[in-house]
């Protein structure tokens, strides 16, 4: 698991892991840009349609908590590490420490 996330593209991972990832990475950094073509590929590998859509919401949804969370400024968890300096003061905590 640790490899997966310091490099999920170098972790070993087998050939629908990685277009599923690929996809969520795309849908994350670039949503514009997905396309049928896209859910084809996963669909080469195996993954139904069912499993595209649960995979578009689960991929989805932690985009929108994680804007949620970095727009309103919480605080992580105690086990995650630290904001860098680019992603520290954001949302309504920052917007306290400019007043």
């Amino acid at each position: 698991m640790e490899r997966i996330k310091r490099d999920w593209r170098s972790a070993g991972l087998g050939a629908a892991d990685r277009a599923l990832l690929t996809y969520a990475d795309k849908l994350t950094r670039e949503p514009w840009a997905a396309t049928e073509g896209d859910l084809e590929e996963l669909r080469r590998h195996g993954l139904a349609d069912a499993d595209l859509h649960d995979a578009v919401q689960i991929v989805s949804y932690f985009n929108y908590i994680n804007r949620i969370a970095d727009g309103l400024g919480v605080d992580l968890e105690d086990f995650m590490a630290p904001r860098s300096a680019a992603h520290s003061g954001a949302g309504a905590r920052g917007a306290e420490a400019r007043r």
